[in-house]
């Protein structure tokens, strides 16, 4: 995995927080929460990103 994932990941990471946004002004409680879940999902395959490319070095 590369750049294109890394840059992948942050777009479903700041999606996220939009997708959070709209259902928290909305009070849209289901969107707000896929909105999370979206942010949890980026944060877990970043960190799976920064773990190859500690023992690529």
């Amino acid at each position: 995995m590369g750049t294109d994932d890394k840059i992948d990941n942050k777009a479903e990471e700041l999606g996220g927080k939009v997708k959070e946004g709209v259902g928290r002004a909305t009070d849209d409680e289901k969107l707000e929460a896929e909105g999370k879940a979206d942010q949890s999902s980026s944060k877990l395959k970043q960190a799976g990103e920064n773990i190859k490319d500690a023992f690529k070095s």
